[in-house]
């Protein structure tokens, strides 16, 4: 129960800190300064400080506790358990690039994002893909697709897919609850995606010039594995997210139990960290070319937004956003989405379905059903409409870029592929299933 209101100025931290995410890696020369973590630092304690000061002082220090401790620090420790325990598993070859192989490999990593992050599943297939289309002319549609496919809406299906999963995990819906509900959603997206890849990329099969078909067939090599034993730190963060909770531990979830014990979790998370990183010959990550750069970016923008969220999570849930049927949910969900982070902007949208009463129904962390899967979907499918929408996109387009892919501008890549393309998908999946 939040005993104090919240003034509408209080959310101006809040905006500023995803106004500066959205906006300044845009920004000639600040895009520049803005790249450096430790100013992605400076800029989320100047901002979250205050906030937090404000909160204490005006006694709700217990809620700013609970949002950096119980829900910051499980995030970016989960995160960091798929980061580094995938980025320890390498893959590497160069397959013929046919239409047919290039679907697979989609199809693989829309399989995997769900288990092992679309951070994960991303950065573990782009370099194999990149190498395989090495030899094509057209590779900018495999580079969009994939971006869409693997990279967001392929982590519908678990907690561990995509950080806004998580974050609702955090409130209490279960571990299998996006399995047993969202199958359909998440099914009939991937199949009409990997559909229409399939049928582009075998167009401009077709339209490769002779020369760059035979050097693909010429210069193939097999498929080598390394880093194996990740796939077992892999499986025991899944299952520590699974089983080391308040379901099956009662005590973790007592209202007087030792912040050591209600992080019981995320202690398992640092051993499988440290036994990841112990366990795998250090040329393995040099040949994924490994580096901490992405997963401390996402520490040092998160501890801004978790901290500046807080009061604006108190807020709407005083003062509802105007918004009461599901597909509403989803569109304002993924307008938001798609341009701010996907993460805080499903814990704002959960807050504002908090508030809304729907008699005879079960409720999931607190909403209903039906508003729980239009947020999920919202916040995993539109986060591909934008490179901004979530935090692999990006690190798929520099990757491509590094390898000599001219990729679209930020706009461009919204006319040419995801207001022509997966806008239309996801409707069609709106107006059949949610």
């Amino acid at each position: 129960m939040i005993e104090h209101l919240i003034p509408s100025w209080m959310l101006i931290p809040f905006v500023v800190m995803l106004l500066c995410i959205a906006v300044l890696p845009l920004i000639p020369h600040v895009g520049e300064w803005w790249e450096h973590n430790l100013h992605k630092l400076y800029v989320s304690l100047i901002l979250g400080v205050p906030v937090g000061l404000w909160l204490c002082f005006h006694g709700m220090g217990h809620e700013l506790e609970h949002q950096m401790i119980y829900d910051y620090v499980p995030f970016i420790l989960l995160l960091m358990a798929l980061f580094v325990t995938t980025g320890g598993i390498c893959i590497r070859g160069d397959l013929m690039a046919t239409p047919t192989t290039n679907t697979l490999i989609m199809g693989l990593g829309w399989v995997l994002a769900s288990f092992m992050g679309t951070t994960g599943a991303a950065m573990l297939l782009i370099r194999l893909l990149l190498s395989t289309i090495s030899q094509r002319k057209y590779k900018v549609h495999t580079v969009m697709f994939f971006i869409a496919i693997v990279a967001n809406c392929g982590g519908l299906l678990s907690p561990l897919g995509d950080p806004p999963l998580f974050l609702l995990f955090q409130k209490g819906t279960p571990f299998m609850w996006w399995m047993q509900n969202m199958l359909p959603e998440w099914a009939l997206t991937g199949a009409l995606l990997l559909i229409i890849y399939f049928l582009i990329d075998t167009y401009y099969y077709r339209k490769e010039p002779l020369e760059h078909r035979e050097a693909d067939a010429r210069e193939t090599t097999k498929l080598q594995f390394s880093g194996l034993i990740n796939i077992f730190w892999l499986l025991c963060v899944i299952a520590s997210t699974m089983f080391i909770n308040s379901t099956y531990i009662p005590a973790m979830g007592a209202h007087d139990a030792p912040w050591y014990l209600k992080l019981l979790r995320e202690w398992c998370f640092i051993l499988i960290i440290a036994a990841s990183w112990l366990t795998t010959k250090k040329q393995v990550r040099v040949n994924n070319n490994y580096s901490w750069t992405p997963i401390l970016e996402v520490a040092c923008v998160f501890l801004g937004i978790f901290a500046t969220m807080t009061p604006a999570l108190m807020f709407l849930q005083q003062h509802p956003l105007p918004i009461h049927k599901a597909w509403e949910f989803v569109y304002c969900t993924g307008a938001l989405s798609a341009f701010l982070d996907n993460a805080p902007t499903a814990m704002v949208f959960h807050a504002t379905a908090t508030t809304i009463d729907v008699p005879g129904v079960e409720l999931v962390a607190g909403i209903a059903p039906e508003f729980m899967k239009a947020i999920s979907m919202g916040a995993v499918f539109f986060g591909a409409l934008t490179y901004i929408g979530n935090g692999p996109n990006f690190m798929v387009k520099a990757i491509a870029e590094q390898e000599g892919i001219e990729m679209p501008s930020f706009f461009g890549y919204m006319i040419k592929f995801s207001l022509v393309i997966l806008l239309p998908v996801y409707v069609i999946v709106q107006m059949l299933l949610i």
